[in-house]
């Protein structure tokens, strides 16, 4: 469009604004670095990070780029409910996380990832189940980093999508190489603050710069009748369920979101993650309000692409010192995630693959896992930049991946409070409710007839669920039971039977009834209970040497009896 040319920045203007962004942030990670890094210090920084920097961390974390994209084109396609679908159930799954995460940290104090407690939980299958998933998520989600980044340079300056592509992944990975997830996090606190800022500015430059409000006076004409209706089922069947279940299985099985769990002072858990709840709908839901701003203007995105939603709105409205703000505010959002996903990826090679399963708790060596997290970001980045090239639809891949952790999620939490669920059990419901969910997602089997009533009940049982687990973080299990009943009682007259025909919120749903249903059933008559203090004992410090000796876990389903007298919440 005439906007976008008239727009573009000179290269001379783009780099400079990428070494002002990249620059300031290596500055600020090479003050922090260490002569001697600690191994535990670069997977979650000792465990005991300030309220301040973890709530702007975890806020920064959750919101990239693509976030701002889809909110802006959830509101373009579904009107004014559009963006509080996408931006308030997203702010709220991360609320759901403390309660949780209390439990989580209760049990393991000083673990770094999920899997490793897994690992000391169960054994080495779930543990790489949960390992393997995190991986590809975060090369996904670092790969749809780099794709925004490149996308957007490619838009408003002379540079091509690759060399974008490249100079994101650079940036990137030259701020968090050294000092890993501590610079992460010191880094994002000066983002999220950036991008609070650019937001609060930038938002009411363009709605005034449009005429706001007469615009959704006289733009009103253009909307459908779903469009103009705040309650639209449409939106919410297919905007806002799907995400709902999917965001809950990001925050149970995100290692991104775990890592701050476990690097968070453990008394700050909750003023930290309420924070970063106000801090992600607030901006979300602001940049979200651009595509329904566009929708009501009649506005046609450059190529039919919505994803040039919020950048083309920002050349067409913005003088060109908001231009350049606008610029540093994505790049900034998209950093944020692409270097926690480094971050993430190198935990897990550091303490799941190397310190668990090649040389072992006992004998790990710090220096050794140190080279393992630096190689990791190496090999991550080149191959998030390989696949970057084939552009592909990151969204769907995103909430494809949201599904699959919905298989996890019940076992997961699970494992944390009822002391009878085994790895076997844990393994088997994950499993099946692959070999479900996987046929329902992609319809590889016609789903009307007596399969899409099938289907349909499962589905219903996965909203229980959902809701049953929302309820029981905050209100225990008898209150989880009653909602969870509830639901399933109040939503089956009108779900089953048309459920089925909305693929992507059934295949969610579907993964989570069926690995719930399969892991009750194989634990429930379970006699043999676990000592969950285990965990504590084999988990924790790799710099301190060995931890594990006097309980080590076995290579496979370490679940021990229970001492005599020892009661679990």
């Amino acid at each position: 469009m005439e906007g976008l040319e008239t727009a573009r920045f000179s290269a001379l203007v783009v780099v400079g604004l990428l070494v002002l962004f990249y620059g300031g942030t290596f500055l600020i990670s090479a003050r922090i670095g260490k002569k001697e890094e600690n191994a535990d210090g670069y997977m979650t920084a000792g465990n005991n990070i300030g309220f301040g920097i973890s709530a702007a961390s975890m806020t920064a974390t959750w919101i990239w780029a693509s976030s701002m994209y889809a909110s802006a084109t959830s509101g373009y396609t579904y009107g004014i409910s559009g963006p509080i679908h996408y931006g308030l159930w997203g702010a709220l799954m991360i609320l759901f996380i403390y309660p949780f995460g209390k439990r989580i940290r209760q049990v393991a104090p000083k673990a770094h990832t999920l899997a490793e407690v897994m690992y000391a939980r169960h054994g080495r299958s779930s543990q790489l189940m949960l390992a393997g998933s995190n991986i590809v998520g975060s090369l996904i989600s670092l790969m749809s980093n780099f794709i925004a980044g490149g996308v957007l340079i490619s838009m408003l300056s002379p540079f091509t999508f690759t060399q974008g592509v490249f100079a994101v992944a650079a940036g990137v990975l030259l701020y968090t190489l050294w000092s890993g997830f501590r610079a992460s996090v010191l880094t994002d606190f000066v983002q999220v603050v950036a991008m609070l800022g650019a937001v609060a500015v930038i938002v009411p430059v363009i709605f005034f710069a449009a005429d706001f409000p007469a615009a959704f006076e006289t733009g009103a004409e253009r909307l459908t009748p779903e469009q103009g209706d705040f309650f639209s089922s449409t939106a919410f069947m297919e905007q806002g369920a799907p995400y709902i279940a999917a965001v809950l299985a990001y925050a149970i099985g995100n290692q991104t979101i775990a890592q701050r769990l476990f690097a968070v002072r453990q008394d700050l858990i909750k003023p930290t993650f309420v924070t970063a709840t106000v801090g992600y709908g607030a901006m979300v839901i602001g940049v979200g309000m651009l595509g329904v701003l566009a929708l009501y203007l009649g506005y046609e995105p450059t190529g039919g692409d919505v994803n040039n939603i919020i950048p083309g709105m920002a050349a067409e409205y913005l003088p060109p010192v908001l231009l350049a703000l606008f610029f540093i505010m994505i790049v900034g959002a998209l950093s944020s995630t692409a270097d926690s996903d480094l971050a993430a990826l190198s935990s897990i090679m550091m303490a799941d693959v190397y310190g668990q399963n090649v040389a072992g708790k006992e004998k790990a060596n710090p220096r050794t896992m140190l080279l393992v997290g630096r190689i990791t970001m190496v090999l991550a980045t080149a191959t998030a930049v390989a696949f970057a090239s084939l552009q592909l639809n990151i969204l769907d891949l995103l909430v494809f991946v949201g599904a699959l952790w919905g298989a996890l999620v019940f076992p997961v939490l699970a494992s944390f409070y009822w002391d009878k669920v085994s790895g076997k059990a844990f393994t088997t419901s994950v499993l099946a409710a692959l070999a479900v969910f996987l046929p329902v997602r992609f319809s590889w089997i016609p789903v009307d007839g007596a399969f899409g009533i099938v289907v349909d009940v499962l589905a219903v049982l996965g909203v229980g669920v959902v809701l049953g687990l929302m309820v029981f973080g905050f209100f225990g299990v008898r209150a989880a039971k009653v909602v969870g009943v509830a639901a399933v009682v109040v939503s089956a007259p009108f779900a089953v039977g048309s459920l089925h025909e909305y693929a992507t919120l059934s295949g969610s749903l579907v993964a989570y009834s069926v690995s719930t249903v399969v892991c009750w059933a194989m634990s429930v008559r379970r006699r043999e209970g676990f000592d969950f203090s285990l965990i504590a004992r084999r988990t924790g410090d790799f710099d301190q040497g060995p931890q594990a000796a006097e309980a080590p876990a076995p290579p496979d389903a370490p679940d021990a009896p229970e001492p005599a007298g020892t009661t679990h919440p």
